[in-house]
């Protein structure tokens, strides 16, 4: 089956073309989801939604790229979308401990599973640190970080995902690091 045909196949709702879908990129969604988001259950759920999005948006590819890469920029957006969403819940419990109103926050719960396979650690508490640091980067930085050097994308296919030059994804992955090195050489310091 061409790309073509298979494109065809999702947008008449034919269920061998689904089926194809999910056999072709669940994991590769998935790991994406959980290099972004290191909690299963989440990576999970975001997963699911990402092939929700893909099944009713279908008729919105335009074919301008590779369905793999649309795929992956959904992905990568609803990951996104979680993360904003998971801070702005943090930030209104934390307004409603100062008024009073306590929610407990428990800043360890997010990191429950680390068995991401392109994250070789030595052990969980590094990897909280490694994905806390990570998370501290400005967006465009996180993204380009988390799918170069996590999730083992090319920068061309970067680029493609992201909708940015390879020259700006270049230039965001040397900050991404410069920015690390920083935020863990900081953690360390104070930290031990």
């Amino acid at each position: 089956m061409t790309e073509n045909e298979f494109i065809a196949g999702l947008r008449n709702h034919h269920a061998s073309a689904y089926g194809k879908l999910l056999d072709d990129f669940q994991q590769k969604v998935f790991a994406t989801c959980i290099s972004f988001v290191p909690n299963k259950e989440d990576a999970e759920d975001i997963a699911q939604e990402v092939f929700v999005e893909v099944f009713k948006s279908i008729e919105k590819f335009k074919g301008q790229s590779k369905l793999s890469t649309w795929v992956y920029r959904i992905t990568t957006n609803k990951c996104l979308e979680f993360i904003r969403k998971r801070n702005t819940k943090k930030r209104f419990g934390f307004m409603q401990s100062i008024l009073g109103n306590e929610i407990p926050l428990d800043k360890t719960s997010y990191f429950t599973e680390m068995n991401h396979p392109g994250v070789i650690l030595e052990n969980k508490e590094k990897s909280q640190t490694l994905f806390y640091a990570i998370n501290q980067l400005p967006e465009a930085q996180k993204v380009v970080f988390t799918l170069h050097k996590v999730d083992g994308k090319s920068y061309q296919e970067i680029s493609a995902i992201t909708e940015k030059s390879i020259a700006s994804v270049e230039s965001l992955m040397f900050r991404a690091k410069k920015n690390l090195q920083k935020l863990l050489e900081y953690f360390y310091k104070n930290n031990n």
